[in-house]
């Protein structure tokens, strides 16, 4: 298995939990096809939005294929024809980064962090 922090991606064989069961991120299966880290998501709770839209019918499925020591291209196909009238598709190198990575969302907007600056920089200046 492979953890990340939201979810858990099986790479044993085993099937998708059923129909019934519904999951934030949905219930990820993975496999690998050559050099390909294929992965797909099905079972997403109802209330869980990508751009404005339910994804509880929503099929994600994910590459990932190495092609260096510091890049990956990754893939991500989404078909759900209650939602889109075909599949399609996103494709992004991913290349290696020094330090840490922090997700987008914990820190969009992030209005908390600007004040707490502002104050360090007028502080700094009455020094």
């Amino acid at each position: 298995e492979m953890i990340n922090e939201t979810r858990v991606i099986s790479l044993d064989g085993r099937p998708h939990v059923a129909s019934s069961v519904r999951q934030w991120n949905g219930d990820s299966r993975g496999r690998w096809e050559g050099d390909t880290l294929v992965v797909e998501t099905t079972n997403f709770d109802a209330k869980q939005v990508f751009r404005g839209f339910s994804v509880e019918t929503l099929q994600l499925v994910e590459r990932f294929t190495r092609t260096g020591p510091d890049q990956i291209d990754y893939q991500m196909t989404l078909t759900d024809p209650e939602t889109y009238s075909s599949p399609w598709t996103v494709a992004l190198p991913m290349m290696r980064s020094e330090g840490p990575v922090f997700e987008y969302a914990c820190h969009e907007g992030n209005l908390g962090m600007e004040g707490i600056l502002a104050g360090h920089r007028a502080e700094e200046a009455s020094q």
